[in-house]
């Protein structure tokens, strides 16, 4: 008999089990996987932007689906107590761009042992099997399957999306929550890198573009994302923290009629950029138009610089016209691309969907139509733009959660 049997030792379940144990409780710890926090091992491109440095209620502000439902949670436990909890688990952090906090040694590795580690040291229970159904008897919940029927006072569900579903990710948490009745608003992708039916995404797979603005507009030209930072291109299309914290604000858009807008210089201004065009080209009046663009893009980029201007690459520069200057000027200030569509859910970065949130209790992420039944992290039907807000949640839920179940 376990006080409670958390499922699923990806961030948020690692977390509540840790936090349930800590105030006395007997924890069952179900991961089918060998190994704990296998998602968080990769979060981050590695380096694990475990949250923001910033107030709750900024977390709040940069949480579009939930935000309203997580006030409680967030404020409970807001970025300074995830701060505190790692430091006193002998992780040191840092704060970058953005305040996103990261490990110091830059190893989200680091931050999953240290969770594992803790997880040992107070004798939480773990079992190695996959969790298929939980029972209850008059509304309360009596005991989980997992492989076998053990007998535990409360569970709670901490089983991801559908992300990354080699990580383990497989909604197997959507199903035992339907099976009391709770509604399952149906997973899609969220921070998930983009596609592109242009030739030249392809032709540039693997260049990074650092310190650009990217702009996405509608059919109408509408702007509805821009924000200033790094973008990746790939063989479909392009990705990288820009490209992930645009597609956020995409969901209810026809992604067929967006556009991405590129701009390469940011720092300078139309007439400004101008200017220093013609400067480089007055230094090299002799030359033809595809020698004279170093400088202004990266080397990779410049044929498809030179293609998309319209300008003969063997013009000589004292020819280039106005015009040509202008065209160029303006390609550099809006490097236009068009989005076919999303990456598949299991791409994503965070799925958005999973358990409702009318049905769950605010402050303690217990089921209101099961007693005993709780949920933490990625199940829940809440998620946020990049910048370490996701992980926030889950930490939150999971102590929310976790406090509740000591309370009973």
């Amino acid at each position: 008999m376990y006080d409670a049997a958390v499922v699923g030792a990806g961030a948020a379940g690692m977390m509540a089990a840790i936090t349930a144990a800590e105030r006395g409780k007997s924890v069952l710890l179900i991961e089918p996987g060998e190994i704990f926090g296998k998602k968080l091992r990769i979060t981050g491109k590695g380096r694990c932007n475990l949250t923001n440095n910033c107030d709750w209620r900024e977390v709040i502000a940069n949480i579009p689906t939930g935000g309203k439902f997580l006030q409680s949670a967030i404020h409970a436990f807001p970025p300074s107590g995830a701060i505190e909890f790692f430091e006193k688990l002998d992780v040191p952090l840092k704060t970058e761009r953005g305040r996103r906090v990261f490990p110091v040694s830059d190893k989200a590795g680091d931050v999953a042992d240290a969770l594992a580690r803790r997880i040992e040291r107070l004798g939480i229970t773990a079992l190695r099997a996959r969790a298929a159904r939980v029972f209850t008897e008059n509304g309360a919940v009596t005991a989980i399957s997992a492989g076998k029927k053990i007998l535990c006072g409360a569970v709670i569900l901490a089983t991801g999306g559908l992300s990354y579903p080699q990580t383990g990710s497989t909604g197997d948490g959507y199903k035992m929550a339907a099976e009391h009745g709770h509604t399952i608003i149906t997973p899609k992708a969220s921070l998930v890198p983009l596609e592109s039916p242009d030739a030249f995404c392809a032709q540039l797979t693997g260049l990074t573009l650092k310190n650009v603005r990217l702009t996405i507009t509608d059919g109408g030209k509408k702007p509805v994302f821009s924000d200033f930072g790094e973008l990746l291109f790939t063989h479909f299309g392009i990705s990288g923290p820009l490209t992930l914290s645009a597609s956020a604000h995409m969901r209810e858009l026809k992604s067929r009629e967006c556009r991405a807008i590129v701009d390469l210089k940011p720092a300078l201004s139309e007439d400004v950029l101008d200017a220093r065009v013609l400067r480089d080209f007055d230094k090299s009046k002799n030359r033809d138009f595809a020698n004279a663009l170093v400088g202004l893009a990266p080397r990779v980029m410049l044929p498809v610089l030179i293609a998309r201007s319209g300008i003969d690459p063997a013009k000589k520069v004292n020819s280039v016209t106005r015009e040509e200057r202008r065209r160029l000027t303006e390609l550099l200030k809006s490097f236009d691309i068009r989005i076919s569509g999303a990456r598949p859910v299991s791409e994503a970065v965070i799925t958005s969907g999973g358990v409702d949130t009318k049905e769950i209790v605010p402050a303690t992420m217990e089921s209101k139509l099961v007693r005993g039944l709780f949920f933490a992290g990625e199940i829940i039907n809440a998620d946020a733009y990049t910048g370490g807000y996701n992980l926030q949640i889950a930490w939150a839920t999971a102590v929310a959660a976790a406090h509740a179940i000591c309370r009973f």
